[in-house]
């Protein structure tokens, strides 16, 4: 039995540990199994007392501006699940998802005693919705699922999961920063176990860091791609590439997603990509297009495999692309630094909109603190409708009754609606407590 390998070889070995669970759950027992994440504040989702290692994370979420008076009971309407999402009733309710809440929102961890944290990023491109814009995919350490009538809405609702495991020593900590003017709803069940002995020093541990460049400075936008005159341009030292990673420190990448807004209106790709390990000053590492990078071939495929595919192809979103490939059986790993870069089009020729989350282990301390683009410069840049006003035809006298019962009820009922709002963040606030203390007691049910 001592032969054995690959990925399910933990399952032969009885070890002497105690699953834990961080959640959204009703402490109450009642079914209120969600958290109302307040407009500008951070919540933690609780930490957890080392050593131990998150093996698994979910959650879903939906984030909706009140738009008009509902006909329901405020209060009713909050103790009910939000089952409005599984397709609201117009004249009943009126609400519209924010479009862009995944980019506002962050996901922040922390491990041990860590001044700054280890993953940061916008909730929806860490679990691989890139732009705000959902889609259906299955790979090994990522999940998301979607429902059919939500496909090719910005902000939809689905459900997201994440299997890269996350050791840590002492504790880790994970918050969402909420940088939106709305509060969200977020359910979330986060799975890891405990163990008695501490980690070894040469532990990595799990890092995410995103990064956009809205507006790539490419030379060339007005020249065909592929053309003989742009292929003839050197590029051998990645000047100028766009950075997926750039990083101090002794661990291994472990892969990518990437999304990209291409402008030009003809194919987006044939950047190499460029690793650059130890502080070299070429490349030891050169691809040969970024399609071939993520594995496809000719341009982009609609698959999703477990190790790389496509979650929104580029001819079904006017032209974004959101992609992925990671390096479980081959990561590239590096003892100093690692810059990971790719061409945006052949030697830097296109002006795109890029943005990407990077993976990867490396040990601590955490010798790059990790920064984010402000809000504003988070979010997508998506095609804008003009907006009519016609004026206000003379009214009937039905007409302006129906518009001055209408302001009435609404005057009355949006106080009511933003008071239970108020009662679920504060109720957030206190089973926040409750997950950190309830960790705690595990913890010490298992040390005794």
């Amino acid at each position: 039995m001592n032969n054995l390998n690959g990925l399910f070889r933990d399952l032969t070995t009885i070890t002497d540990s105690r699953n834990g669970r961080l959640s959204s759950w009703d402490h109450s027992g009642r079914n209120q199994d969600y958290w109302e994440v307040p407009a500008g504040k951070t919540t933690c989702l609780g930490e957890i007392e080392g050593p131990g290692c998150i093996t698994h994370m979910w959650m879903t979420s939906s984030c909706r501006r009140v738009l008009a008076p509902s006909i329901m009971d405020p209060h009713q309407m909050a103790q009910a699940a939000p089952v409005m999402e599984i397709g609201p009733a117009l004249g009943v309710v009126w609400d519209d998802y924010d479009p862009f809440y995944y980019r506002k929102v962050l996901i922040s961890i922390t491990w041990d005693d860590q001044d700054s944290p280890s993953v940061l990023a916008p909730l929806g491109d860490f679990f691989c919705i890139g732009n705000s814009y959902p889609g259906n995919f299955s790979s090994l350490p990522f999940n998301v699922s979607l429902k059919p009538e939500e496909a090719g809405r910005f902000g939809a609702p689905c459900s997201v999961s994440c299997y890269f495991p996350m050791p840590f020593d002492r504790k880790a900590r994970i918050d969402i920063i909420n940088e939106g003017d709305l509060p969200f709803i977020l359910y979330f069940n986060i799975d890891y176990e405990m163990y008695r002995d501490h980690l070894s020093n040469d532990t990595a541990y799990f890092h995410a860091c995103w990064n956009r460049t809205a507006r790539c400075a490419g030379w060339g936008d007005d020249l065909q791609v592929n053309a003989p005159e742009v292929n003839g341009v050197r590029n051998l030292k990645g000047e100028n590439n766009y950075t997926l990673l750039d990083v101090k420190g002794r661990g291994h990448y472990v892969g990518c997603n990437l999304t990209v807004h291409h402008y030009q209106g003809s194919w987006w790709g044939e950047g190499n990509d460029m690793f650059f390990i130890d502080g070299e000053e070429y490349p030891s590492l050169n691809g040969t297009g970024t399609e071939d990078y993520f594995n496809n071939a000719w341009g982009m495929q609609r698959n999703s495999f477990p190790f790389f595919g496509t979650i929104v192809h580029e001819a079904d979103s006017n032209g974004v692309q959101v992609s992925y490939r990671f390096h479980i059986t081959d990561p590239v790993r590096f003892s100093k630094s690692l810059r990971v870069s790719i061409e945006h089009g052949h030697a830097n020729q296109l002006s795109d909109d890029w943005s990407s989350t990077a993976y990867w282990y490396q040990t601590m301390p955490d010798e790059t603190p990790l920064h984010i683009l402000p809000v504003d410069q988070r979010i997508p840049d998506v095609p804008t409708y003009a907006t009519r006003d016609g004026g206000m035809p003379s009214l009937t006298d039905d007409m302006r009754e129906a518009r001055e019962s209408y302001e009435r009820r609404w005057k009355a009922y949006r106080p009511l609606r933003q008071e239970q709002f108020r009662l679920k963040e504060e109720k957030t606030a206190r089973e926040s407590e409750l997950n950190t203390q309830l960790a705690a007691e595990q913890r010490q049910a298992f040390d005794r």
